[in-house]
């Protein structure tokens, strides 16, 4: 049975969900303490209380952010398809990022940044697409570097993501947009005997 919510946990969750629509629209030095604990109907005093301060409450909502990708994402059954399971994963970042816009935009937008090159830490957003693409060259149907083949899908991924939440794609072209760009950049990636048997397998013009 967990914990009974407290006075104190709804004013966090208020804090914290005010920062994070706050910090998604608009820029970084106008959320300032006293404009959060405004919006979010709580004292100053209370994000100091609850989160230490200005930097505290940022570090929760990257916190939530990061938390929320990271269990989507991870939460992608792997089947006996490699390629198959890099396009779902694809589609459950998509997803997420589409349903939780304004975490979205702060987590990728100066909050928190992640870099495919770097360490992968255990709670990475990254790491279910990077052991993903590590199984897929290790069985011969991607090949390159983990890093440079992670990076691109990534990039190619985000920036579908960002359009789309921007508003300049409507539904039917991001979603043909998402399904070549998405497909294109993986059978960029796979070896070439992967890659024949995927020609052979598309439906003639």
């Amino acid at each position: 049975m967990g914990r009974p919510r407290t006075n104190d946990d709804a004013v966090g969750e208020r804090l914290v969900v005010c920062a994070t629509e706050m910090l998604a629209t608009h820029p970084r030095e106008a959320v300032t303490v006293r404009a959060v604990a405004a919006a979010a109907g709580a004292s100053a005093t209370a994000v100091y209380t609850l989160f230490g301060g200005k930097d505290g409450l940022i570090e929760a909502v990257r916190d939530r952010a990061v938390a929320g990708l990271f269990r989507d994402v991870s939460a992608v059954p792997a089947s006996a398809d490699p390629l198959a399971d890099l396009y779902a994963l694809a589609v459950a970042y998509r997803r997420w990022g589409r349903g939780h816009s304004h975490l979205y935009t702060v987590l990728f937008g100066g909050v928190q940044s992640f870099d495919p090159s770097g360490a992968v830490g255990a709670a990475d957003p990254v790491r279910p697409l990077v052991a993903a693409i590590e199984r897929a060259v290790t069985e011969s149907v991607l090949d390159g570097q983990v890093t440079s083949i992670a990076l691109s899908l990534w990039v190619t991924l985000h920036g579908l993501v960002t359009l789309e939440l921007a508003g300049a794609l409507d539904a039917p072209t991001a979603d043909a947009a998402f399904r070549s760009a998405i497909n294109a950049t993986l059978r960029g990636w796979t070896t070439p005997t992967v890659f024949r048997s995927l020609r052979r397998a598309e439906p003639a013009p």
